[in-house]
């Protein structure tokens, strides 16, 4: 009897700690409450615009792969002003993308919205990047604290905090950036080059491509201007 009750509540548990992580294609019940959209579910790509034939559903991943002969980047079909966007990555060894936002659909996202790097940061080829390029940095104005991904080939979690000038960036539990837009940028931004997409108060978000292979999942977002 006793053997039966403990495997029952074994079964609990497992059954209670399942249903409050977050799954591969949704969103947790607590994220439900809370109000946050679903923007990739593994079935379709309804939620976005832009390069969709390098950015695909293969095993309900979305994958880049920039050899398939598409052009540009691939952006949310809404524009966001503050916000929380979540989503899980998977590297290979070198890659290189980046998270736009609030951007327009034309120009470089990295200057004309603000990009937050997307990055193998051990690769050897990026060993002598600037501060400000590594995985999680406001590319050219924050630097991001290192040594917070998961080994190649595991899949990462982040979420990146949006409001007024103020960014946080979380990587598997981890805040590795926590900093103000505005007054990193007051007297110049750190790479010395204009940054016009500063002044944008919304825009959309998107996954800047740069010639590497990745894999993303779950992406979700909440809209922190009808909370």
């Amino acid at each position: 009897m006793k053997k039966a009750i403990c495997y029952t509540l074994f079964l609990g548990l497992v059954v209670l700690s399942a249903c409050s992580r977050t799954n591969s294609t949704g969103t947790t019940a607590a994220e439900k409450r809370a109000g946050y959209q679903v923007l990739f579910d593994g079935t379709d790509l309804d939620q976005w615009v832009g390069n969709k034939t390098d950015y695909y559903i293969e095993g309900r991943d979305l994958v880049i792969d920039p050899k398939r002969g598409g052009q540009g980047n691939l952006y949310t079909k809404d524009e966001y002003s503050d916000f929380i966007y979540r989503f899980e990555f998977q590297l290979t060894p070198g890659a290189n993308n980046g998270l736009g936002i609030r951007t327009p659909l034309e120009g470089d996202a990295a200057y004309v919205g603000t990009e937050i790097q997307i990055l193998d940061n051990d690769a050897e080829k990026y060993k002598d990047l600037k501060e400000y390029q590594y995985h999680g940095s406001a590319y050219g104005i924050i630097p991001a604290k290192r040594g917070y991904l998961k080994p190649v080939g595991e899949w990462n979690t982040e979420e990146v905090y949006v409001k007024g000038s103020k960014i946080k960036v979380t990587l598997n539990g981890t805040v590795i950036l926590d900093g103000d837009l505005a007054e990193a940028s007051k007297n110049g931004t750190a790479d010395h080059k204009d940054h016009p997409g500063l002044e944008r108060t919304s825009g959309h978000i998107g996954f800047l491509g740069h010639g590497d292979v990745l894999r993303f999942r779950n992406i979700r977002v909440l809209d922190l201007t009808k909370q």
